[in-house]
């Protein structure tokens, strides 16, 4: 078993980044028109000074923060061979940047995809290796497991699918969506990837950050070394990646240590908070309702009291019934002038997820949530998340756990071998609870759950989204009535067809119950 590195191949790009940069820049102060990319190529070309004079305006331009020129030259990279800790701790945890990655739910994970880290000496490699081979074998062993009760939970919704290739091939897909929970977040991954130049920037210089400085130090390196070979001029604009005792995070967790006690009092007085829920609302404005009624009222320039009362005018931009933005399928919301108004309201809660359920609600960009340094969290015992059809068989269960403290029984032997938490966090699994504080406003807030309170969506995500639909609806009633799934979206609007997914419409007519009716079992 070889160490591993991320494979990088820059795929496309807008024209070169410093060309790209220079033409946006000089664009501001030109009084003969826009200045194109083209038009610097061909003075760098002509003109020996054209490049000094370049740099130099743009040494000034990105020295006082002006760094809007930065972000017209984008990067399309093709990314292998990554873990999903790193794409999860560093690639997707910011807003700026735009994934298609292999999805886990519908694509089998094979043996030789798990990414080994650097510096492990013979004895930390065999146990990495040993625990790499009991969770592939372990995900195989779940996978057929779950193909009796999950047959059983399907046919309850497609009745006439008995038998059929489609049933076989979906309760194999469900089979090894909850079985992926037993594989290590060290599981490579592949994935298209794009991002503006500035973010390649701000990659660079923050990549020895927690929680796999490591990795993503080789994953930023070799991003730079694409871009290089692209064009050696935005040379002059990157800074080296911070030395690890720069990095703000480690100066902290140097102050207050790593303490397993303390880790774990700190799980134990988390998940009692939450008081037996996935995701607990924390915090709101008071006066939220009054607020955007009024917000309305000022976009439509109409006095107060001056036409429909407050609780009509938030039902007419929240409703599709009214509002027919909300029924399309392109999300509209940032455009719209009245619906830009959800903006102003906003929810916080905690929550609790898996790493893998997580790893999919980090990709609602526009609710964004501070995820932990995973380090501090780390007790030692096993904290894992349990999947409801797991938790509905009696013979599954306690198998699914025996394989748990397996596997938390191999992280600890590496600990005791002098692994790093770079290191044994690879063995870590899917499964692992993430404790963390979300927050969004009800523009970003009602898309998302219009993504996730549809029956195909991830059932923990689904789960957290149905929870915070009814939280709200208990603090602000007029507003929460309107978070709904996209069939009850589009019914209320009168779209058809009601559902949107097509062939993979989920079997249940949703859009006929009320929220507290949901029930999922897969």
């Amino acid at each position: 078993m070889s160490y591993s590195r991320p494979i990088v191949r820059l795929l496309s790009q807008t024209v070169r980044p410093f060309a790209d940069v220079v033409s946006s820049a000089r664009t501001c102060y030109s009084g003969k028109g826009i200045v194109l990319p083209s038009d610097v190529k061909e003075a760098m070309a002509s003109e020996p000074e054209a490049s000094d004079r370049y740099h130099g305006i743009l040494s000034s331009i990105y020295q006082a923060g002006h760094h809007t020129t930065f972000q017209h030259s984008y990067l399309h990279f093709a990314i292998e061979n990554v873990s999903r800790q790193a794409i999860w701790s560093f690639l997707h945890s910011h807003t700026f940047y735009n994934s298609e990655q292999v999805s886990q739910r519908y694509v089998k994970v094979k043996k030789d995809q798990f990414f080994v880290p650097q510096g492990l000496n013979q004895a930390q490699l065999d146990c990495l290796q040993d625990c790499y081979e009991f969770q592939i074998k372990a995900y195989h062993e779940l996978g057929k497991m779950l193909v009796p009760v999950t047959e059983a939970e399907y046919l309850k919704r497609f009745k006439s699918r008995r038998g059929s290739k489609r049933a076989e091939k979906d309760i194999q897909k469900k089979c090894q969506e909850i079985a992926r929970y037993v594989l290590p977040l060290g599981t490579t991954a592949y994935l298209h990837h794009t991002v503006a130049f500035l973010t390649v920037l701000r990659y660079i210089r923050l990549c020895q950050m927690p929680d796999v400085p490591m990795e993503q130090k080789l994953l930023a390196e070799a991003m730079l070394e694409s871009i290089r070979e692209l064009d050696p001029e935005v040379e002059r604009f990157v800074q080296m990646p911070l030395e690890p005792d720069d990095i703000f995070e480690n100066q902290l967790l140097s102050s207050v240590g790593c303490n397993t006690s303390r880790a774990l009092a700190f799980q134990r007085q988390f998940d009692e908070d939450l008081g037996g829920r996935v995701s607990l609302l924390v915090d709101y404005k008071v006066n939220q309702s009054a607020s955007l009624a009024q917000s309305i009222r000022d976009v439509m320039g109409l006095l107060p009291g001056e036409g429909p009362t407050d609780s009509e005018l938030i039902r007419k931009v929240l409703s599709s019934e009214s509002n027919p933005y909300l029924a399309e399928s392109l999300n509209l919301g940032t455009h719209s002038k009245l619906m830009r108004t959800l903006m102003h309201a906003s929810y916080t809660f905690r929550k609790k997820i898996s790493h893998a359920a997580d790893s999919q609600d980090q990709r609602h960009r526009m609710t964004p949530g501070s995820r932990p340094l995973l380090e501090t969290h780390f007790s030692g015992e096993p904290d894992y998340i349990v999947p409801l059809i797991v938790n509905q068989d009696e013979a599954l269960l306690p198998r699914y756990k025996e394989i748990q403290n397996q596997i938390w029984e191999r992280v600890n032997e590496g600990i005791k071998l002098g692994m790093s938490y770079e290191q044994f966090s690879y063995m870590l699994p899917n499964s692992l609870s993430v404790r963390f504080v979300e927050s969004g406003d009800l523009l970003a807030l009602k898309h998302k759950m219009n993504m996730r309170l549809c029956y195909n969506a991830q059932e923990e995500i689904w789960q957290a989204s149905l929870e915070e639909a009814l939280q709200i609806s208990e603090v602000h009633p007029e507003i929460g009535v309107h978070l709904l799934p996209p069939c009850s979206v589009r019914h209320l609007g009168g779209q058809k067809p009601i559902c949107p997914e097509g062939e993979r419409f989920c079997g249940v007519p949703v859009w006929k119950l009320t929220r507290e009716q949901y029930q999922r079992s897969i």
